[in-house]
Formats: C-alpha cells, structure tokens, sequence
C-alpha cells in the first residue's frame, strides 16, 4: 500500500522531513532508491544524460560497498547522493538501536547530509536521532515503478498526474524496478523538458 501522492494534510504533521522543494521555478526533483545497481544505474544516468538532467541517488550501502566504480561514476557525472541505509531495514519493524547502526554504516560507505528512510517508514525516536545527522528527505510523488501490479502506463501517469514545480519524484535503480522505471524515465523528462522544466538534484548542504 502506497500513496502516488503525498497528502498536502500530512507535510505539516512531520515537520522534520523535507516532502518538496518550495519554489514557484519550473524545476523538478527526481530521486532514485536502492542502487548502485549494475546494468541498471549505468542506463538511468545514460538518459539522464541524454536530458542534461541532474538527479539524486539514495543509495544502499552494502550495494556501494559491492559496486564502489558504479557509485563514482554517479558522483563523476555530478548527481548528489543521499543515505538509504546500508541494508533496508524497515524502521517500523527494526529496534532503534538496529535502525539507526544501519543508518550510520550506510553512511560510512556514502558520506552525504541526505538521508531517506527505506519504505519511508521510520518512528519518532529514530527520527529524532537522525535528524541531528541528516536532511531527512521523503517525496511528493511516487512512481510506483516498483509495483509489480501497475502498467508503464499507469507508473508514467502517476508522474504526469502529480508532479509539479518543487516536487520530489521517487523512482528506484533495482532490478525489480528497471523495466517499467527505464521506459518511463525518457517520458518524464521529455514531458516535463516540453513544458520548460529543469531537472536538478538536491542539495546536500
């Protein structure tokens, strides 16, 4: 269960997390979770490329510690690059101490400000710890490219659908992702490129 788009209702409840970019010029933030991910991350920044568009990768450790040539040619082409932990624990089944261990060994192995929380799931208490380590980034919208259920279709429509100027999109360089999330990507950019928009990635000050 998921939401395409984040409740306007919920931004203000959790203050602690960034949910969009507030700014009224046509830029549009694009994420992509799980990677460095052989065979697949290397496409996503072909196209990105493509685009002259600029993103940002959270990463997982442990696939940064498997593929550290993958992750520098992220950094090469000047994405910037957050924490998705080291393992992917879900911080709603994990005990703190477990959660935020595998936070700060994700980090050790990527080194950003940025932190987003595997499943967007993570409690108070391991909010409140991490936030004095980290910008904690959510999105605005989600692709749903990991959903095994939804078209390509229907994933590009979720991104048309939702997205506007500020908002943070989620796609993911996974395996389980890669063939709807690589036919849609050039879409989206080419939808939102028409229209005058500018991709760039988050800031990581």
């Amino acid at each position: 269960m998921y939401l395409v788009k984040t409740p306007a209702i919920l931004k203000p409840l959790a203050k602690d997390f960034v949910w969009k970019i507030d700014t009224s010029k046509k830029i549009i933030y694009l994420t992509f979770d799980d990677g460095p991910t052989p065979e697949v991350t290397e496409k996503v920044l072909s196209i990105l490329k493509e685009y002259n568009a600029k993103a940002t990768f959270f990463c997982l450790g442990k696939n940064v510690e498997q593929h550290p040539e993958l992750y520098l040619e992220v950094l090469n082409a000047r994405h910037t690059t957050g924490s998705h932990s080291y393992s992917h624990k879900d911080g709603w089944k994990t005990n703190n101490y477990s959660y935020i261990k595998d936070a700060l060994r994700g980090n050790q192995k990527i080194n950003s400000t940025l932190f987003r929380p595997p499943y967007g799931h993570i409690t108070l208490s391991q909010t409140s710890s991490l936030k004095k380590r980290f910008k904690l980034i959510m999105w605005d919208v989600i692709s749903g490219d990991f959903d095994k259920t939804i078209s390509a279709e229907k994933c590009l429509q979720n991104v048309i659908n939702n997205t506007e100027a500020g908002s943070i999109v989620v796609f993911h360089d996974s395996v389980k992702a890669a063939e709807k999330m690589l036919q849609v990507l050039p879409q989206v950019l080419k939808h939102y490129g028409d229209l005058g928009f500018k991709f760039e990635a988050l800031s990581i000050v």
